[in-house]
């Protein structure tokens, strides 16, 4: 396995920039940028220049993650060899949000393979039911098979957002990548850090990922009596103040939604993914201290699978939620992360409006919100 990376802050220069990862002749390219260089700057084309046999999956972000630590405005490019691993890749474009649950099986059915170890998948991060989506590709695909990536960012704006895959930039497509093959090694962690408060509030009337009642009234005014001052902000300042979703016993389940719109005339809010009619939420609160110690503790959680063996390739995939609560803090998530993975492990990812990894080993795989989620990859 062979890895070299770049980071592009002049988006006329990407031609040259580019020059370093032609040494490697990889089969892999990771392109995680700001939505400019998708949607005016041409790094798509150029990257289809250059290299015209190679898989290259990406989108647009709400930050870059790289081995230099956080940056905003910039594209990061990270070239990967594989030797003992076969690459697949795919695209579907959604619909409309109710086509979430059937484009993720028609993209599993596009990478489809016998042994596949691992799917990356990366879609838009508006106008998207990221549970649905994640749901029809495990409808394909199995439990057993790691679904991991997240939803493409547009600087916290959640107004357009795109991807890069197989046909190119778009702002419709989700894609996928498999690897296949016993040489590679896979860990992955998805922990959050935030903490609940108040009382435990009953989903009364919901419709997938519209939330419209708690405990019978317009989840909406429920929302805006917590949030206070912070009102007057919404939906943004919806992305400091996420719901848990809790179990049967009213403990926490693991699973956060952001709010990612509001509809003032109904009375609802659009969640980032699914809940339940007659399930519980409640509202959720952080610290950047908290926050870092997620972070570790996704880290810990990937670096178990691997059992520490080598260096390799750690994908990052945070939310922007946590990057507006930790503000000039935000490379202290990173660093946790390096603590556990070590300073030779590559680091490319991005800040994004939804995250996918299972839980745990051998777990579905789920949307998260609010979460540090790691996928790290090893080569025999």
């Amino acid at each position: 396995m062979k890895i070299k990376q770049i980071t592009i802050e002049d988006p006329r220069s990407i031609g040259s920039a580019l020059d370093p990862l032609v040494s490697i002749a990889p089969n892999l390219l990771l392109a995680f940028a700001a939505p400019d260089f998708f949607s005016a700057h041409g790094l798509a084309s150029e990257l289809r220049r250059r290299f015209p046999d190679v898989a290259v999956v990406g989108c647009s972000t709400a930050g870059e993650i790289s081995m230099r630590g956080v940056d905003d405005g910039k594209a990061v490019v990270t070239a990967i060899r594989l030797e003992r691993a076969r690459l697949v890749s795919g695209t579907t474009d959604l619909l409309d949000m109710a086509d979430s649950r059937a484009a993720g099986q028609r993209l599993a059915k596009s990478i489809h393979a016998a042994d596949l170890r691992l799917v990356l998948v990366f879609g838009q991060g508006v106008d998207i039911n990221g549970s649905a989506l994640v749901e029809g590709m495990s409808d394909v695909l199995g439990a057993s098979i790691p679904i991991t990536g997240g939803l493409a960012g547009d600087n916290g704006a959640f107004e357009k957002t795109w991807t890069l895959g197989p046909s190119g930039v778009s702002d419709r497509a989700l894609v996928a990548l498999g690897l296949a093959g016993d040489g590679i090694e896979i860990g992955h962690g998805s922990f959050g850090g935030w903490e609940s408060f108040g009382p435990a509030r009953k989903v009364t009337r919901c419709a997938d990922n519209i939330l419209k009642e708690l405990d019978g009234e317009p989840a909406l005014g429920v929302y805006k009596r917590y949030l206070g001052d912070y009102a007057d902000q919404l939906p943004a300042s919806g992305l400091l103040f996420p719901f848990a979703m809790l179990s049967d016993d009213l403990g926490a389940s693991g699973v956060i939604r952001s709010i990612l719109g509001i509809n003032e005339e109904q009375g609802s809010l659009t969640l980032a993914g699914n809940i339940e009619e007659g399930g519980y939420l409640k509202l959720m609160h952080a610290s950047t201290d908290a926050l870092v110690d997620g972070a570790e503790n996704a880290a810990r959680a990937a670096a178990a699978m691997t059992q520490g063996h080598g260096a390799g390739l750690a994908i990052l995939v945070s939310c922007v939620g946590r990057k507006l609560v930790m503000g000039d803090r935000t490379d202290e998530e990173l660093e946790a992360v390096v603590s556990v993975l070590g300073r030779d492990t590559v680091r490319a990812g991005f800040y994004s409006n939804g995250e996918i990894s299972p839980l745990a080993p051998g777990g579905q795989s789920r949307l998260h919100n609010q979460t540090m989620t790691i996928t790290t990859i090893i080569e025999h």
